[in-house]
């Protein structure tokens, strides 16, 4: 390790090492894990759903809408594909834009190494910040390394140092801490893409459910997402509750539709007339997974034939498969999160560049900021394209 860097980059994942990639000469990326991408490793089942090819800022949650747009046009989806097909990684598509490795997470991660290496730049693991100052333009870190500790200074300093999401991988929230030393405002902190959890009344309906998946609507205000529904011991999971659990708020409802059609009380009202001997549980289950079907009409005490159903229980039928409104007491927390929503106030950071409007040749890139994505590769491409800003910045 060299007293002197150019250029120190805290975090060696996604776009710590983006960013090393196009930082120039005089390198250093650091990070306290022992092996570099640990989160790139573990993404999309192990094969990394690496970007998303409909990317576009509306997939993003920020305070500023807008401020993500210049690093997502200054390095699009399209110039990581070129990257990856440059290096020869076999990728496929497999739903709503989502693109995957067709054999490894360790493709992504091997990749970045050898763009870091291009630009000789080094990586030390197991190592750990003790402080930082900023003196005369320079930064002062303390490193600790081996149990041994090394004084080093650069001119440019990057924080990459993700969020609070999976502590088990080592996510801490020094990141924030290191942004408030150095002025800047934090917008508060949450799990973002994330289980909801429920309490005892609607678990006693799902306890025989866990495991049981479908495709449904789920709305939570002006938000709307179809995709995979799981039920789980805990309340509810699968792309759809991950994705709305980023918009959801503490102690409001959100709405599924297990069914799709949304004339479904005319349509009931004619099979009422059509096939009335026939059981409610009969019907549904042509369209959902008999075991739910069951659960759900005995919870709401619905019995009989639809011939048996009065216009009201049929109304009531109508509502609980396609607005089925639910209350969730919480998420599961950031240890299931895959990411963190708010982070670093986007007002004290150039968009074009990542670097900080109170700490000149201080940059912020990736999840520490506050810009989320959608699942579904849209997180790995803003470490991509933050990454990319801040590197060819700190380039020229």
């Amino acid at each position: 390790m060299k007293n002197f860097y150019q250029t120190i980059i805290l975090g060696a994942g996604a776009a710590g090492m983006m960013c090393a990639a196009y930082a120039g000469k005089g390198v250093l990326v650091f990070d306290h894990a022992k092996k570099p991408g640990e989160k790139i490793r573990i993404s999309g089942g192990g094969r990394c759903n690496f970007t998303n090819l409909l990317t576009n800022p509306s997939n993003f949650i920020s305070q500023n809408p807008h401020f993500m747009k210049s690093a997502l046009r200054g390095f699009t989806q399209q110039d990581f594909i070129k990257l990856i097909e440059n290096h020869a990684i076999a990728y496929h598509e497999k739903t709503l834009g989502q693109l995957f490795c067709d054999e490894s997470s360790q493709n992504i991660i091997s990749l970045l190494l050898k763009e870091m290496g291009k630009n000789q730049a080094e990586l030390s693991l197991q190592t750990c910040l003790i402080d930082i100052t900023k003196r005369d333009q320079l930064f002062q870190l303390t490193l600790e390394k081996e149990g041994k500790r090394h004084t080093i200074q650069c001119q440019n300093f990057v924080i990459a140092s993700g969020g609070k999401s999976i502590p088990k991988m080592g996510a801490t929230g020094l990141g924030y801490q290191l942004a408030q030393q150095f002025g800047h405002k934090i917008i508060e902190t949450r799990p973002g893409l994330v289980p909801l959890t429920f309490d005892n009344n609607f678990l006693t309906l799902t306890k025989t459910l866990s495991g049981v998946s479908l495709q449904a609507d789920i709305r939570f205000e002006k938000m709307t997402f179809r995709e995979g529904l799981l039920f789980t011991h805990r309340g509810l999971s699968g792309p759809a509750i991950l994705q709305i659990s980023s918009y959801w708020q503490e102690g409001k409802p959100i709405y599924l539709s297990l069914l799709q059609n949304k004339i479904l009380l005319k349509d009931l009202k004619e099979a009422r007339r059509n096939t009335g001997k026939r059981s409610l549980k009969n019907h549904f289950s042509d369209q959902l997974p008999k075991n739910l079907v069951s659960a759900l009409l005995q919870h709401h005490n619905l019995t009989g034939n639809l011939g048996d159903q009065p216009d009201k229980a049929l109304d009531k039928i109508a509502k609980l498969f396609t607005n089925w409104s639910l209350h969730p007491v919480g998420t599961e927390g950031y240890r299931t999160a895959e990411v963190t929503l708010g982070g670093v106030d986007t007002k004290d950071l150039y968009s074009k560049t990542m670097m900080s409007r109170k700490v000149e040749n201080l940059y912020f890139i990736g999840e520490v900021v506050d810009v989320t994505g959608w699942l579904g590769g849209y997180n790995f491409q803003w470490a991509w394209s933050s990454g990319v800003a801040a590197g060819k910045n700190i380039n020229q």
